[in-house]
């Protein structure tokens, strides 16, 4: 290819303007400094608590199968073979549990959701995502929040393999939320186009989830 020539347009690169012209995935977060760096309410650990609806479900990485469905271009199932082909990714970020511990310097590996995004290719009308899990555990967020730069699809943490017991094989991980929003054994994400309310949030939890608001419950 000449230099004066251009590549022909294909869909993703026509959604990908289409998401810049419109503004999509921007949400006006801003870096804080390190004094505001832990949210209110909050009390710095250095283990992981573990925390979850009771059970923990082993699920192998040969059987392990993600779903991406709803309002996209390209619906998808991955097997952990094909998610191990996509681009990795990496990351180091805080995380926030709504019981009040909070952590620091978390190094993440996995897919950024992005990345799975540019695969799966949202339609227009995509706003928001349910995430479920193998648990049968549910949570829901704005699109625009999945899709935040340091948001990651993680499957490994410092280094090792996500453990069952935090979530493995897969987790989402969206910094900037309290952390029961990042859905553990993820085994399917649907783009809607209005919000739903997930388990938490139907049993009281606040429906966005701000850690520096203290949007804990409904009613905060």
């Amino acid at each position: 290819m000449s230099d004066d020539q251009t590549p022909a347009d294909s869909k993703l690169t026509t959604s990908k303007r289409r998401w810049a012209a419109e503004g999509k995935f921007l949400t006006g977060r801003i870096s804080r400094p390190e004094a505001e760096r832990l949210p209110p309410g909050q009390h710095l650990v250095k283990n992981w608590p573990v925390l979850d609806l009771g059970q923990q479900p082993v699920v192998s990485t040969d059987s392990w199968r993600l779903d991406v469905r709803g309002l996209i271009e390209t619906p998808l199932t991955l097997t952990w073979a094909a998610v191990q082909a996509i681009e990795q990714s990496t990351g180091v970020s805080d995380i926030h549990c709504v019981t009040t511990w909070s952590r620091y310097d978390n190094k993440w590996k996995g897919v950024s959701t992005r990345d799975l995004l540019d695969l799966a290719m949202p339609k227009p009308e995509a706003a928001y995502v349910m995430l479920t899990s193998y648990d049968g555990y549910t949570t829901n967020l704005p699109l625009s929040d999945f899709a935040v730069e340091d948001a990651i699809l993680a499957t490994a943490w410092e280094g090792l393999p996500l453990t069952p017991e935090h979530g493995g094989p897969m987790r989402l991980v969206v910094p900037h939320l309290y952390f029961w929003k990042s859905a553990k054994w993820l085994r399917r994400i649907e783009l809607m186009p209005a919000d739903q309310a997930g388990f938490w949030e139907k049993n009281g939890y606040h429906i966005y989830g701000d850690p520096w608001r203290e949007q804990r419950y409904s009613d905060d």
